[in-house]
């Protein structure tokens, strides 16, 4: 039998511990859902809401607003299922109605192949990471040649770095150092933010209002659809929570399934309690930093050129501190830009390895459950995954495009996620924890919303850019147009 000291997915009647009632004593175990947000605002909000800004201006700020507050409640139920029955998330889905090929549900072939665009996203998301590297220390383009070996140079080591760091990094390395980047860059956005109402790019009531009145003009649809399958917990993001809460402790402590036990009951309730505050609590901080980035992409990059895709993307984005905290605020851009993105390096590939092991162990290729087994395939996967982001990156070279294919992909993926949600909370939750009816109707509405956008993205055709319906404003007098 597994040791539970050393294996955070064995539950047993030695690791059951009562949940804690006083709000100060729940905030030690806060953490899961500040990982997923180290990995959400990387590619979500530095890259994807500040297009949405640029290309449609205030308009469609409601589309990061729902995108932000619907989803969360698909990552209760999953952390929900988590609690309730201590199975990973691959175990869940194995579970789910439908044929198997092979010894797998057809849901978990799906998921894998939705991943191969998501390889795109987190591609672009390293590429990026190079490019600002190659614009903070220039001296490297003269010691390669050109700035396309830079560049080159740059991927390859930032895939070595972040393997290195998940190689045998266990849960506590990723929460701390997680929480340490997100509230970093959080303070740097948040003052970019207040400053900006200083200058002519000042955001007014009216603007703000013009963005909550559900309009989405045919040129930002796949930034849009994009968008909304980033920002906010995306359909993998939800489906990462539970390792992350299993190796947190959660269902561990809660102790081994018995719903006719009293006492098993009130743990549950507890911890589940207390994983509602660290979702909610989560979810407040990536919508601020969230709709931060998208008002600061749409007061100054809407309407002075857009942000294009490509190395020119990074020098481009720096504007939005720079026109709001001054030209030597390029280099504090630099700094969180590249903190932002490498924490979702980080973050992401954590869950990536726990994903795909837990993926190979019910396609039956190792045994999740062995210790020695599942660490090795982490270990492997720790070095196999940013080789393979590395060079697709070094294929397109488009971080822009990538990163909104891979939003489209999780939107997508996120229709997977309803089906398995409602079958969680209908099926598979015992009867003891039912939740409230406002939570039911919470659920209902996050799902109507997720599957419309579903829809949508796989029936709605890609339209040829109309730039006149974007309404494009005027720079502002004072400003020079930022080359």
């Amino acid at each position: 039998m597994s040791d539970p000291t050393t294996n955070p997915y064995h539950i047993s009647e030695s690791t059951i511990e009562e949940p804690p009632t006083r709000f100060f004593q729940k905030l030690k175990f806060l953490g899961p859902g500040f990982i997923l947000s180290a990995s959400i605002v990387g590619s979500g909000e530095l890259i994807a809401t500040t297009s949405l800004g640029a290309k449609a201006g205030f308009v469609t700020l409601w589309v990061i607003l729902v995108s932000c507050l619907v989803k969360v409640a698909l990552q209760l139920e999953f952390g929900k299922h988590a609690i309730n029955t201590g199975e990973t998330t691959m175990e869940a889905f194995n579970k789910l109605p439908g044929p198997k090929f092979g010894k797998a549900n057809w849901s978990i072939w799906l998921w894998l192949g939705l991943m191969v665009l998501k390889f795109l996203q987190v591609g672009g998301i390293i590429g990026l990471v190079a490019i600002i590297c190659n614009i903070a220390l220039p001296g490297t383009i003269a010691l390669f040649g050109s700035e396309s070996m830079a560049e080159t140079a740059w991927t390859v080591v930032f895939a070595i770095i972040v393997s290195l760091l998940i190689f045998r990094g266990k849960y506590q390395l990723i929460e701390k150092l997680s929480i340490i980047l997100i509230g970093l860059f959080t303070l740097l956005t948040v003052g970019s933010l207040i400053m900006l109402q200083s200058t002519d790019y000042a955001v007014s009531a009216g603007d703000v209002g013009s963005g909550l009145m559900f309009h989405l003009p045919k040129a930002a649809i796949f930034f849009a659809i994009g968008a909304f399958g980033i920002t906010g917990v995306g359909g993998d993001e939800v489906m990462h929570y539970n390792y992350w809460l299993l190796e947190k402790g959660y269902a561990k402590k809660t102790g081994p399934r018995n719903t006719s036990d009293p006492d098993w009951q009130r743990r549950a309730k507890g911890w589940i309690k207390i994983m509602y505050l660290d979702a909610i609590a989560a979810m407040v901080v990536y919508t601020v930093m969230t709709m931060c980035f998208y008002i600061l992409g749409a007061a100054i990059l809407h309407g002075t050129g857009g942000l294009q895709d490509g190395p020119g993307m990074i020098a481009r984005l720096s504007t939005i501190y720079t026109e709001t905290l001054g030209p030597k605020a390029g280099v504090i851009f630099l700094v969180g830009a590249f903190i932002v993105l490498f924490s979702t390096l980080f973050s992401a590939l954590g869950a990536w390895t726990r994903a795909f092991s837990d993926s190979f162990g019910v396609i039956g290729w190792i045994d999740f459950n062995n210790v020695k087994q599942r660490r090795k395939t982490i270990a492997w996967l720790a070095w196999v995954i940013p080789i393979l982001w590395a060079l697709v990156y070094l294929f397109f070279k488009a971080p822009q495009f990538m990163v909104m294919v891979g939003g489209v992909s999780t939107s997508l993926m996120l229709i997977l996620v309803v089906f398995a949600a409602f079958h969680f909370r209908y099926r598979r939750l015992a009867k003891e924890l039912k939740p409230s009816w406002f939570y039911d109707i919470c659920l209902w509405v996050s799902a109507i919303a997720i599957l419309l956008v579903g829809v949508w993205a796989c029936a709605k055709p890609f339209v040829k850019e109309t730039e006149a319906e974007l309404l494009l404003p005027e720079p502002p007098a004072s400003v020079s147009p930022v080359e």
